[in-house]
């Protein structure tokens, strides 16, 4: 696999809240991450820090004691995201000036040819296979409920005023049910994880190209993209080639 990751505070930040993981493949083979903290100056650091540090711990400790079919991993993954709720909830209630932090978490874990990914929040993973370009998953946002339920159009919805209210996200409270599902990740297949400061301000299609066309570059080429068009947050993407 080809993997490249990189992030950007933005233009208009005074940090960037945002933190990803790749693996060490001595440790955690083909396990990949990707968080965007909220909660004020420090909050939104210390969520997503805390976040990945404790699901990449939860996973180290128990992949190999468990059986590798599909349910098994994919319980470790909602298992992992779980354990670190648990872990930013209780550092954010017991810290005056953190109790108002959270974070989105994305895992994608490659194994045998399969993506088993666990989401919660508004950042998202993208597969291109061939021509097309696929949103895995679902934002657990205010407007995306909107979106489903016909209230308002996919188009509305980028410039709806409430377009960053979260319905979930990661420490806000003491219990989260995360999505998680499993993909299959053939050869020539790209995964795209990404924070929302790139998909507020570059549309799929624009992602699907870049991607698809200068491999090589589109980490950077995608950061400079969002930037170029405002670059009002932190941007993340993590990017891998089967």
């Amino acid at each position: 696999m080809k993997v490249l990751a990189k992030s950007d505070k933005g233009k208009l930040r005074e940090q960037n809240e945002d933190y990803y993981y790749v693996s060490d493949e001595d440790k955690i083979p083909g396990l990949y991450m990707l968080a965007d903290g909220m909660g004020g100056y420090e909050g939104g650091e210390v969520a997503s820090r805390l976040a990945i540090d404790a699901a990449a711990r939860y996973i180290g400790n128990h992949f190999d004691l468990i059986e590798h079919m599909k349910e098994d991993i994919l319980e470790l993954i909602e298992d992992a995201m779980k354990y670190a709720n648990e872990i930013v909830f209780d550092v954010a209630k017991n810290s005056e000036d953190l109790q108002s932090m959270g974070t989105t978490l994305e895992i994608c874990l490659i194994y045998n040819n399969r993506a088993y990914i666990g989401h919660i929040g508004d950042s998202r993973i993208y597969r291109i296979r061939g021509k097309i370009i696929r949103k895995l998953t679902t934002d657990h946002s205010y407007v995306e409920q909107l979106v489903k339920d016909g209230t308002i159009t996919k188009e509305e919805a980028k410039t709806h005023p409430k377009k960053n209210m979260l319905m979930k996200a990661l420490g806000c409270s003491e219990y989260v049910e995360p999505d998680v599902m499993v993909k299959n990740f053939q050869p020539e297949d790209i995964i795209v994880m990404t924070s929302d400061g790139l998909t507020n301000m570059v549309d799929d299609n624009k992602i699907f190209e870049t991607v698809k066309n200068n491999f090589e570059a589109s980490d950077e080429m995608l950061i400079n993209m969002a930037n170029d068009a405002g670059g009002i947050d932190n941007i993340t993407v993590v990017i891998i080639k089967n």
